[in-house]
């Protein structure tokens, strides 16, 4: 079966234009919301074993009756217990925490109570600026990375599209597939309070690896093309290197995507996250190297003649 892609590139561009445009409104107005590895703060984790069952936000109220000074207290159960975000506690007031938690729990019953602490974090609001700070270089040194290799890779193609271009294509790509991921978690963030970690900018990492990844395949394909069929058209060249790739391509996302949704409804809460943005990305990744990398060349190749 061979699908007529590059023609209706068009209705590809349209889409994708939506969709980064809905996001960077998100973007614009909820932002990200930031977790305590940006703006600081302390994260605990505990096992609780008790018959005294309370919820996440009567847990969170009552500890603040009980610790006036700790300011927002947001609490996140979990199948064994709750993860609490607070602000950078110290070493007495994180005792206080588990005390309070035991005694929570334990009021109005004879029940034996057990608080088994997993873990606890505690980062400084300067760290987290600069962890941010270090995040945002580590997302545009990758894509210029990508650039550079690209254009390396491709030097020896120059014609009917210059090597830099086929880069260029690629960043894109990328740039479409993390503002999707980015936008989501902004609209997630304001509507569910879902916040971004050093996890999600690793996940971002891994999102720029894998979408590039995909779109090599591609590009590699279309340069054999163009050497073993130097008399078909530019665009029937891409065109026939995205169907003999694309079975691939989806093969291969969807596997990673079966295994990320099993993480994802069977992982641990800390990594749910993580896993989500690596989900979206994986979908949008192969989306944009098929549909966007790709048919670019089209594009760069038909300004091009026009000059």
């Amino acid at each position: 079966m061979h699908l007529e892609i590059v023609k209706h590139r068009n209705k590809f561009f349209i889409f994708s234009g939506i969709l980064v445009l809905v996001s960077l409104l998100g973007l614009f107005i909820w932002k990200l919301k930031p977790g305590i590895d940006f703006k600081g703060g302390s994260f605990l984790e505990v096992a609780v074993t008790s018959q005294n069952k309370i919820e996440a936000q009567d847990l969170s109220v009552k500890i603040q009756e009980q610790m006036p000074d700790i300011g927002e207290v947001r609490v996140q159960p979990t199948e064994v217990g709750f993860i609490l975000r607070t602000k950078s506690l110290s070493e007495e007031e994180h005792q206080k925490v588990l005390s309070s938690l035991k005694e929570i729990h334990s009021l109005g019953t004879e029940d034996s109570v057990i608080v088994e602490e997993k873990r606890f974090e505690s980062v400084g609001p300067m760290v987290g600026k600069e962890l941010k700070n270090k995040s945002v270089w580590a997302l545009i040194l990758a894509s210029l990375a990508i650039i550079l290799y690209i254009a390396w890779s491709f030097r020896k193609i120059s014609k009917p599209v210059a090597s830099w271009k086929y880069g260029m294509g690629a960043v894109i790509a990328l740039l479409h597939d993390l503002i999707i991921v980015t936008g989501v978690f902004a609209i997630l963030g304001h509507f569910l309070n879902y916040e971004i970690d050093l996890l999600f900018i690793t996940a971002l990492l891994t999102i720029l690896g894998f979408s590039v990844h995909d779109t090599i395949v591609v590009y590699d394909r279309t340069r054999e093309n163009l050497i073993r069929n130097p008399q078909k058209t530019f665009e029937e060249t891409v065109n026939k290197a995205i169907n003999e790739t694309l079975h691939r391509s989806i093969s291969t996302s969807l596997t990673v995507f079966m295994v990320l949704l099993a993480l994802y409804l069977l992982g641990g809460d800390s990594t749910k996250n993580f896993v989500l943005a690596l989900l979206i990305g994986v979908v949008f990744g192969t989306y944009s190297s098929i549909f966007i990398a790709s048919t670019l060349l089209i594009v760069w190749q038909k300004i091009g003649k026009k000059k």
